[in-house]
């Protein structure tokens, strides 16, 4: 099915998505996107979206399940919460992606903003414990560069950055501000001027070899790129020092 969005509010363009999705449509294609907000916000379907031009804020917030395609570039707080699915980005993002991402995978081919990865986390799936439940594990793979904080409180899951533009600085400073918990893995060099203090280097073993390779492999895929190429390129690994870096300054 296709949609026409030019001259759509978001709160048009979402109601015609989820009257589609309604009717069992399976696979839409959105054309002359213009910024419009909340795109599948808090949807869950099984539905493949695919975006032709410019997706504003908060595309795919709160989601679960849907995969989305988008052949453009996206504005801030993509993947906002988002529990399950796939976001692909042909181009480059704002600020603030995967902010609280809680689950599913989000590739974007070239750059993002300042604070991407905040809050990223973790979690065991409703219903079942921590000491047998299935982990909800976020994925987060930047083809290009970052801005600051890079991974700010990050409490679960695994970000990679890949450097592929050929910025000389691929990330900007305090790399895992907060961080409290997940995995960061950089291609390139990283000083350690630029971790935040709650962060530091961690040798790699080939249980990390494989992650890397699995969602490099995956990334690749997305967007047509030689993978062999990529990881031929050394990986730094980044792991959180404290489990509760601010723990000391709450008052219980």
């Amino acid at each position: 099915m296709i949609i026409n969005s030019q001259n759509l509010t978001h709160k048009k363009l979402n109601e015609k998505i989820r009257s589609a999705v309604k009717s069992g449509v399976n696979r839409i294609e959105l054309e002359n996107v213009n910024g419009q907000r909340y795109i599948a916000s808090g949807l869950k379907a099984n539905v493949k979206i695919e975006i032709h031009g410019i997706a504003g804020n908060d595309l795919g917030s709160f989601m679960s399940g849907p995969e989305i395609n988008v052949l453009g570039n996206a504005q801030d707080c993509v993947a906002n919460t988002m529990d399950a699915g796939k976001i692909s980005v042909h181009g480059s993002v704002g600020d603030i992606l995967g902010y609280g991402m809680r689950g599913g995978k989000v590739f974007i081919k070239e750059d993002a903003g300042y604070r991407a990865g905040i809050h990223i986390k973790s979690y065991f799936a409703k219903g079942e414990s921590a000491s047998g439940g299935k982990e909800m594990v976020p994925v987060i793979v930047i083809g290009g560069s970052v801005r600051d904080f890079f991974a700010e409180y990050m409490a679960g899951g695994i970000m990679i950055l890949l450097g592929l533009s050929g910025d000389k600085n691929i990330a900007g400073n305090f790399i895992g501000t907060g961080m409290h918990g997940g995995t960061i893995y950089i291609r390139g060099k990283i000083a350690k001027s630029q971790l935040g203090r709650e962060v530091e280097f961690v040798k790699l073993d080939k249980s990390d070899d494989e992650i890397i390779k699995k969602y490099v492999s995956e990334f690749c895929g997305a967007f047509n790129l030689d993978r062999k190429k990529i990881l031929r390129e050394k990986f730094v690994k980044l792991k959180a020092i404290y489990h509760r870096p601010y723990g000391t300054i709450y008052a219980y």
